[in-house]
Order: structure tokens, then sequence, then C-alpha cells
């Protein structure tokens, strides 16, 4: 593996679902750093304020393949990924998604398998030299319990696989859930909590986490760039302790000042609400979800926990609504 350049702070980074909640945390931390950051978003006109941060280059990002390309990111240019690759040492890649329209794969499969596939053959092509995966703790392409988690797996093999090839660094991150001001984690059940009257229905109630603060994963990110000793490393990344599920609903309705009790759905229960909520806008709970939450998540004994304490950081987005 070549060395890397040894000072990137001159080199553009690119990233890559930048404008969601672990990006947007962390594009200020590579700003911060001193970092000038591009930011590729097919919905940038909802992320305006990101054009005003300093450093950043929010681009339009087109859907169409055939679009022309632009010599600057102006409002009302749409870019093609292949134009904006061009002079970045550096891509970081957080696309995901949590749900698919149909329950069979395909749509987790072309969100994280093909989508890596496509990122990283044009960085390859670009004279890219570092690669960051966003993956999940418990991704396996063979054995993962869900969809989700087979497809994060095989994206995460494909990554360091290429990447070994064509001269590429290649790290991953492996979260568990991550909290932090905005996430959709703690947030959804705080809300849902708002909902319910004095009962709250749960679907896999002792499902295990090590929720991870975004602060904490973002300076993960961060703390690789430009070393080559990152290349090949898939990282576990865990906050300082583990929670059922139960535990980190009743705390979330707690903070946000609907306290209630818990109901711990039956097997059968559970599977019957996920074929039910899945039918809903937005699909707050999925039959793939349910076969993720079989799968702990949480990091092995001997693995390094990230700092930062759920119960420091809650209160301050969580407190009484």
């Amino acid at each position: 593996m070549s060395e890397l350049i040894p000072y990137l702070k001159d080199y553009p980074v690119l990233v890559l679902g930048g404008t969601g909640f672990v990006g947007r945390v962390l594009v200020r931390a590579l700003t911060q750093a001193g970092f000038r950051v591009t930011v590729p978003s097919r919905h940038a006109f909802r992320h305006r304020d990101m054009m005003l941060w300093p450093r950043v280059r929010l681009c339009p990002l087109s859907a169409h393949e055939d679009a022309d390309a632009a010599m600057d990111c102006e409002p009302g240019t749409d870019w093609r990924l292949a134009d904006l690759m061009p002079g970045h040492r550096v891509v970081i890649n957080l696309v995901g998604i949590l749900s698919e329209a149909r329950h069979d794969g395909a749509g987790f499969a072309e969100a994280h398998l093909g989508w890596t596939q496509r990122v990283l053959t044009l960085a390859s092509e670009s004279g890219v030299r570092q690669y960051l995966h966003m993956s999940a703790l418990g991704a396996d392409a063979v054995n993962g319990s869900s969809f989700y988690l087979r497809s994060k797996g095989a994206a995460e093999d494909w990554a360091h696989a290429f990447g070994a090839t064509h001269d590429i660094a290649v790290t991953s991150y492996r979260p568990s859930v991550i909290f932090g001001r905005g996430d959709a984690f703690l947030n959804r059940f705080a809300g849902l909590a708002a909902w319910m009257p004095g009962l709250f229905p749960l679907a896999c109630a002792d499902a295990r986490f090590s929720p991870v603060y975004v602060g904490d994963v973002a300076e993960q990110f961060l703390a690789v760039i430009g070393s080559p000793r990152s290349a090949g490393q898939r990282i576990d990344l865990c906050g300082p302790a583990d929670y059922a599920l139960r535990e980190l609903v009743e705390y979330a309705a707690r903070l946000s000042g609907h306290a209630r009790w818990v109901l711990k759905l039956p097997d059968w229960a559970a599977r019957l609400q996920a074929r039910l909520l899945e039918r809903l806008p937005g699909k707050p709970f999925t039959r793939d979800q349910y076969d993720s939450l079989q799968t702990p998540s949480v990091c092995p004994a001997d693995c390094p926990r990230q700092p930062t304490r759920l119960e420091r950081v809650a209160p301050e987005y969580l407190g009484r609504r």
C-alpha cells in the first residue's frame, strides 16, 4: 500500500451522506480541523444552511447520469458524482437506508452494496487514496440476521477487497445505534411515547444495544484521515454501557415528559406489529428491523469503548417537551 499524503488539509474531503444526522456532525468536525469538505446532495435546497458553513461546498447532485457537467457548485447547477470525485484524496461514505420498498432485500442490496461498488469504482478512476466506510455492528454478508445486516456486510467486504487490490486505504466503521441531537432512535421513541395512552407495546424488548454518541463517531473518522496504518481496519464503535431496548424506550419516554409502562410483546405479536407498521408512511417498524433486532448490537468485551455516556447528552435534547 502506498503511503498516503501526510498532510491532507489542502485537499477537499468528499462526504457522501453529509447532510444526514451523522454527516452534519462529521462535516462540522472536518471543517473545524481545517479540511475543506464537498457534500453532494440530491436535495441540496433542503440543506441550504450548509452553504453558509465555512470550508463547505454543497453541490446539487443530479439524478441523471447524462446530466451536463458543471464548472462550479452554483445554486441550480446539477453535478454528476463522476464529475465531483476528481481532486479529492479522501472519500467518506455514510449512505445507507433502514427500510426498503419491498421485503426482498433488493433495496438494501442496491443502496448498500451497489452504491459502494459505484463509489469505489469512481474513486479508483479518480485517484482517491483513502476511503472511509460506514457499516453497522453485526453486519455479516453470510450470517447476518436481516437483509439490512447482510447487505451491510457484503458492502463492507467488497470495499475492503477492492481497496486492497486498487491501492486505496479502506477503513470501515461498525457502530451500534448512534445517539445525539437529531437522532432517529431516541427521538422516535420519545415521539411515539407521546401518542401512547399510558402503555407502550414494544417488540423485541430484550434486544441489546451499546449506544454510541455521534460526536465520538465523528472523532473516530477524523482520527484516521491520512494514516496508512488504518488501511484494512474494521472498527467497532460502542458507548460505555449496554442497555436493553426496554430500558432505552423507558428512558426516552421519561426524559421527554411522557413516562410510559413498557409492555413486552410476545414473539408472535412482535412479528404481527412489524407486518402492520411497515405498511404505514415512514415505516416505523418493519419485518427486517425485527430480524435485525435478533442480533445483539453490542461490542465484544475486549473492544475499546467510546467515552460519552447516554445520560450525559440525552437530557439536553430529550428534555421535557
